[in-house]
């Protein structure tokens, strides 16, 4: 209930609504009655774009919600599954969040878009995830009497341990995407593309992030 309660907020901070579903933490698994779960949410939505972890992670749930969203590429667009709610007649874009694990295969980012100008606003949606950064996190890294009680310290204790420097991969693709602004980007994301899911042009990229100069 707690974690519902902080992912709402998250949502409310930034104007987005979130959708918790029922499956609880350390026992997802990639069964059937999920994938229907996120076939039908996706179809629902009439989703253009769809973003997911790798299923290369350290926790199960992060792994499976990997294969989950995977298996549901493609099957969105058949219509005998899930016949209760419409099949799509285009299958969505799907790509993964990055990530740094290295086995079987590393992280390739396909898209980078740079974050400088709302670091502050994702900086505040992780705040607003008490139990996980100031208790759970700090916890298991060892470090729990480091985080400060005063809110405001707070946050910008949160800001400064959750800065990572721009990899050389993700640095050549907002080369791609950026030009000659790319070298003065200072915080970005990236995103690989799933091969399950559509192909897009590169203009098709430039519609589904309007964010490139």
């Amino acid at each position: 209930a707690r974690r519902r309660s902080e992912a709402r907020e998250a949502g409310k901070r930034v104007g987005v609504d979130y959708i918790t579903l029922d499956n609880h933490d350390g026992e997802l698994l990639p069964t059937l009655e999920v994938r229907q779960q996120i076939i039908r949410l996706i179809r629902q939505w009439n989703a253009d774009l769809v973003l997911s972890p790798r299923p290369v992670d350290y926790h199960p749930d992060h792994r499976y919600t990997g294969i989950l969203v995977q298996d549901a590429a493609f099957m969105v667009t058949v219509p005998n599954i899930c016949p209760d709610t419409p099949a799509l007649r285009k299958n969505p874009v799907f790509m993964y969040f990055q990530d740094g694990f290295q086995k079987p295969n590393p992280f390739n980012p396909d898209v980078a878009v740079a974050i400088d100008d709302v670091i502050d606003k994702k900086i505040s949606m992780m705040d607003a995830h008490v139990s996980q950064m100031y208790e759970w996190l700090p916890f298991v890294a060892g470090n729990l009497d480091k985080v400060p009680k005063d809110p405001a310290a707070r946050l910008e204790w949160l800001g400064k341990g959750r800065s990572l420097p721009v990899s050389e991969a993700v640095r050549q693709a907002l080369g791609k995407w950026y030009g000659a602004q790319a070298g003065s980007i200072r915080a970005a994301e990236a995103f690989e593309l799933c091969e399950y899911g559509r192909r897009p042009s590169d203009e098709e990229i430039r519609k589904l992030f309007p964010f490139f100069p």
